[in-house]
Order: structure tokens, then sequence, then C-alpha cells
């Protein structure tokens, strides 16, 4: 069973979609998957000094970043490491990212990969693969 949803930031996060919106669709996402129950992490390749936008402080449980931990996706240790400070096992995470290398390093260590391309795309594979509704 799929407990926990792990995303990346620039790529990800980023993407307002096609539609003129002020929030990127999936910050509702992981509102919403926090509302039914789940576990969220952010994990970034970002440096050890950049954070999450403040507004952004409810959304995870969990921040991760290469530039704290030494070492970056697609190194399969940063998603183990997020898994293990989410306290589930890596196969109970999804995690999406816009870089198909980064998502193949998260498969190679048990984590279900979601290959990020457009935000309808996504927003169906997340529905799918953790049966709650994210849009709505």
């Amino acid at each position: 069973m799929l407990r926990g949803l792990v995303v990346d930031f620039g790529g990800v996060l980023t993407d307002h979609g096609d539609e003129a919106v002020s929030e990127p669709p999936l910050v509702g996402v992981l509102r919403e998957a926090r509302r039914h129950g789940l576990r969220t992490a952010l994990l970034s390749n970002a440096d050890g000094l950049w954070t999450p936008p403040t507004e952004w402080d409810d959304l995870f449980d969990v921040v991760v970043t290469s530039g704290e931990t030494g070492f970056g996706k697609p190194d399969e240790r940063i998603y183990l490491l997020t898994a293990e400070k989410l306290g589930l096992e890596p196969g109970e995470c999804v995690f999406v990212d816009d870089l198909a290398i980064n998502v193949r390093g998260a498969a190679a260590c048990g984590m279900v990969g979601v290959h990020h391309t457009s935000v309808r795309d996504t927003l169906g594979e997340l529905e799918a693969l953790l049966e709650i509704p994210l849009t709505g």
C-alpha cells in the first residue's frame, strides 16, 4: 500500500500547467494527499542553504536536499534516506520528478516512480496509484 508522496521542487512543484492558476496544481495535490493521511516529502538536489517557500511549511513532513546530505538524485541513498525520515519503506512511497534519470533512481531502490511530463498526466497517474481523488 502506498502511504507516502515524495516530490521534486523545480519542474514539478513549479509547473503551473496549461491553466492560468496562481498556485501550481501539485501544491494542491500535496494538501489533498495529507488530508487523506499520506506522509509527504520534498526531495531536491538544491544546496543545503535552500528551503521551500514559507507558505508551503504545512505541505511536507520531511524536506531533504542534496546539499544537506552530501549526495543527490539519482543516488539511491537519498531516496532511502527520504523514506526512512518519513518512517516508511521505499515501496510505500511514490516519487515524482521531471527527470527520467531521477525517477529510475527512485525505482531502483523500490519506490514507485512517476515521470512528470505534464500536470494533467501526473495528476491522473497519482490518482490511480494513490486511489484518492486529488483534483477536487
